[in-house]
């Protein structure tokens, strides 16, 4: 055993570990990638681990794994979990054997994501249970006695940490290396591992039943806790306990009540807690769910207490709470005088503006920038999708017209086509959502007879998330080679008419290629390949000869490359940023941007 100064979701991985867990699978999405890097990266005997196409094959392929006997833990993002809802659901009523934990990490804010929801939610909704970290000390521990609660129940559980818990670091006390446990094996049953009806129908009644024992279960966990005695009571979770908690100390007579296990409720706990409060606030981010809970808790139990929180408006109903939101929402509440400790913002200048933007030498830049070109003057909608692309939409490119979801783009596209035949219709995709969540999506739009252009953008890698490997890059997370997936095969198995690969830093092969594919009818795709400048780097740069610049910025105009700017009217180039991708001088009407 030994100290380990680790991320929480390198914790989260090491308690996984110290649990014996003997598959891990997942899809990255930040904040949740880094859980499945760190199990690859320490000795784990006897533990499998993916990189899986999407969320709904890892919950898939890790249910196989908990069939078995085995611990199985699946990782992914909060809108991840929509995804692999299909399967989540059914597995809550047919259960499992060995401990399964999926990891759903939530992002307020949001920081990284299409949405603010609230796991907590999800967990209800589905009828399993979820652990809801407030330290990555917390959620180290917790992962262990997730997946004893997993085997206990014979259930899937929901850890949920956030953001700040993600990616806070702590120490944690685990092993030098791991082996996985034993596990019996699979034991055929067809009246226990097959869906039916049926059997769906007693096991709900099942659920509810056992819900109750895991809820009284849950109110002598360690989790859940209580200090000082006072008539005002805040109620929190998840890293707002922590928030909280650090201010409170200056008050230890405050009683602040400590939910780790939200779902079930503890209830008996909470009686307890509560015992003698007239007025509690609930401090929690994303949705009002404890507040609610407690208002239920108060209406079944005939309890005469006002509760507050997000629905009261005294706390914030979107976005973070932080150490200082914590200070100023427990004084009001508690009617403290305004603490001389908080400080005031409200007339600190404001941060420069750094929007996010597609690195300089990007070549998802040539991409858009061929399309925009060869498509001038003529009527198209430009769907996008979950990616660094997805920063197509900024000026001076514009080329994002909309994004919803991973693999929405390629089906958006063909319902422009549908609706408005005249324009031409175009998808943005990358090469790791291509496997994720477009498959589908071509296949449908050969078999409804679209008139559409997929765009994949390929630079081998899962750039967005950490440069994860996908089926494309001929390489998985259990360190073999493996065949590269083909794109250009699926597309032509699948019945796109033309399929062309180009480099899209080649301005002129690429825009050829665009309005080739415009002037065929049915589906065509476009395989922009160009590897991520971030993987694969390059010692040319390019210059600006400032005696033939004649100041029309052009290059700046039309592409917004963050290595280009203007001095004394003139384009320059930093070289410190340069990656020498080229684009620039090709769009140079005076030649005066060469290569160094």
């Amino acid at each position: 055993m030994s100290k380990k100064y680790v991320m929480g979701n390198g914790a989260i991985a090491l308690g996984a570990l110290s649990a014996g867990v003997n598959m891990v699978a997942g899809y990255p999405g930040t904040p949740s990638s880094e859980i499945i890097e760190t199990v690859a990266k320490y000795p784990h005997e006897g533990t499998y681990v993916e990189w899986s196409v999407n969320e709904k094959a890892a919950m898939e392929v890790a249910s196989a794994a908990a069939y078995c006997g085995a611990r199985a833990m699946v990782t992914m993002k909060q809108v991840g979990l929509n995804v692999a809802s299909d399967p989540l659901m059914s597995l809550a009523y047919v259960g499992v054997k060995g401990g399964m934990v999926v990891v759903s990490a939530d992002d307020p804010g949001p920081i990284s994501s299409q949405t603010e929801q609230d796991t907590r939610r999800f967990a209800e909704f589905a009828r399993i249970p979820v652990f809801d970290p407030s330290s990555p000390e917390e959620a180290f521990e917790m992962v262990r006695d997730a997946f004893d609660c997993s085997e206990k129940y014979r259930t899937p559980v929901i850890l949920r940490p956030t953001t700040r818990v993600d990616h806070a670091y702590a120490s944690v006390e685990a092993p030098d290396s791991f082996k996985a446990k034993e596990y019996e094996g699979f034991v055929k049953d067809s009246k226990k591992w097959v869906i039916f009806p049926r059997l769906s129908y007693m096991n709900h009644a099942m659920i509810e039943k056992r819900n109750t024992e895991i809820g009284n279960d849950f109110s002598s966990y360690l989790f859940n806790t209580v200090t000082g005695s006072s008539e005002k009571a805040v109620v929190a979770t998840g890293v707002s306990y922590a928030y909280a908690a650090e201010f409170l100390k200056e008050h230890p007579d405050v009683r602040l009540i400590k939910v780790g296990t939200p779902y079930p409720l503890p209830e008996s706990f909470l009686l307890k807690a509560l015992d003698g409060v007239s007025e509690v606030l609930c401090f929690e981010e994303l949705s009002p769910y404890i507040e609610e809970s407690l208002l239920k808790l108060a209406g079944k139990h005939h309890l005469d207490i006002n509760v507050r929180g997000k629905l009261t408006g005294d706390v914030p109903p979107s976005g973070e709470n932080d150490a200082d939101s914590a200070r100023q929402i427990i004084s009001r509440f508690l009617g403290f005088a305004q603490d001389e400790k908080s400080v005031d913002y409200s007339d600190a200048p404001q941060p420069p503006a750094r929007p996010p933007v597609l690195c300089a030498g990007c070549p998802h830049r040539a991409s858009f920038y061929a399309v925009k070109r060869a498509m001038k003057g003529k009527k198209a909608y430009f769907c996008g999708d979950i990616g660094c692309y997805t920063l197509g939409n900024a000026m001076p490119l514009d080329m994002v017209d909309t994004c919803l979801c991973m693999g929405a783009g390629i089906t958006m596209a063909q319902g422009f086509n549908h609706m408005d035949s005249d324009a031409t219709a175009i998808s943005f995709t990358g090469d790791s959502t291509f496997f994720a969540s477009g498959m589908t999506g071509v296949v449908n739009a050969v078999y409804n007879a679209a008139d559409m252009i997929v765009c994949v953008l390929d630079n081998s890698t899962t750039a967005m998330t950490g440069h994860q490997p996908h089926p494309g890059t001929g390489r998985n997370m259990m360190a073999a080679p493996v065949e590269k997936v083909s794109i250009e095969k699926i597309l032509l198995a699948a019945g796109v008419k033309k399929v062309i690969t180009v480099d899209p830093l080649d301005l002129d092969a690429a825009v050829e290629a665009v309005k080739e594919c415009a002037k065929l009818k049915g589906v065509k795709a476009i395989i922009f390949k160009s590897p991520c400048i971030a993987i694969e780097k390059s010692n040319k740069k390019m210059r600006v000869d400032s005696q033939k610049c004649v100041g029309c910025l052009r290059c700046i105009k039309e592409i917004g490359c963050p290595a280009l700017s203007v001095t004394d009217g003139k384009a320059v180039i930093d070289e410190n940023l340069c990656t020498g991708c080229g684009l620039c001088s090709k769009l140079c009407a005076v030649g005066a941007i060469g290569g160094v």
